[in-house]
């Protein structure tokens, strides 16, 4: 068995709850600390589903790779990745589409170290530490170099990471730097947490979450999340709750898809 410090990069900060491990947690992985556990335990009191909305992200994170790689899509940036999962972005790929490419970015430190670890020998994905918020980095990284040629089409993909970007970092900006760097036929894949239908649970969650979990959370009105994908074109059903993108059955997900809080979307270039 792998014993705590052995996973543990130098340096980290295990008292203050971290959302890459609190969402871990809420999936069911091991790959977090007592600070993350209460935080999850306390947003999980405010939203009970919460469990529930972490696997369905993962579900569309699933469904929206397997549907980029039946369009052609063979080479895929997941910026945000968080701590490695079952079926991850390489192996939802590789398995719909052998030979493809992924490059995960994160800026957390636990998460890129388990990326290390699970991708090691496998030459078709790799892990970069970078910011979203400083798109020429991760687009001139040499290892994002090294598998994705950005003359060819490339799958972006942002799920449930834009929401920590404030408004005055200016996640437009951030958007239209990678839509730029792009390749015609180029797909967006986004997901991104928005209470207009429960705006009370959405308060008392952001409010519990910006006091308990390192960096902060904006929810944003579902008008300004369709305006992400401005400069693309939405791939049916649209912007959508996120259980109600592409379900793979009518069973699949909430039993009130807008209970998820987060809205999904995809879009070509």
């Amino acid at each position: 068995m792998i014993q705590e410090e052995d996973w543990i990069p130098p340096g980290i900060d295990t008292a203050t709850a971290n959302i890459a491990r609190v969402y871990d947690w809420w999936l069911g992985g091991v790959h977090n600390f007592p600070a993350d556990r209460d935080a999850g335990r306390e947003l999980a009191a405010i939203a009970p589903n919460i469990r529930a909305v972490a696997h369905a992200n993962r579900a569309f994170l699933g469904r929206a790779v397997r549907y980029l790689a039946g369009a052609g899509v063979r080479q895929f940036l997941d910026i945000g990745s968080g701590i490695p999962a079952n079926q991850n972005v390489h192996e939802i790929a590789h398995e719909a589409a052998p030979g493809s490419r992924v490059v995960y970015v994160d800026n957390d430190d636990v998460v890129v170290a388990h990326s290390e670890f699970i991708l090691r020998g496998d030459p078709g994905a790799t892990v970069i530490q970078a910011d979203l918020r400083d798109p020429s980095a991760i687009l001139a990284h040499p290892e994002a170099r090294r598998l994705i040629d950005f003359t060819q089409p490339v799958g972006l993909l942002l799920v449930a990471v834009l929401h920590f970007i404030p408004d005055s970092a200016n996640p437009g900006e951030i958007l239209a730097a990678f839509r730029t760097a792009l390749a015609p036929g180029s797909y967006l894949a986004l997901s991104h947490a928005c209470y207009d239908a429960v705006p009370e649970a959405g308060s008392a969650f952001r409010s519990v979450y910006n006091a308990r979990v390192a960096g902060q959370v904006t929810h944003r009105t579902s008008e300004q999340v369709r305006r992400f994908f401005d400069g693309f074109t939405l791939a049916d059903p649209g912007v959508v709750w996120l259980p109600e993108w592409r379900p793979d059955s009518p069973a699949d997900g909430l039993e009130d898809p807008a209970e998820s809080g987060l809205l999904a979307g995809v879009g070509k270039l």
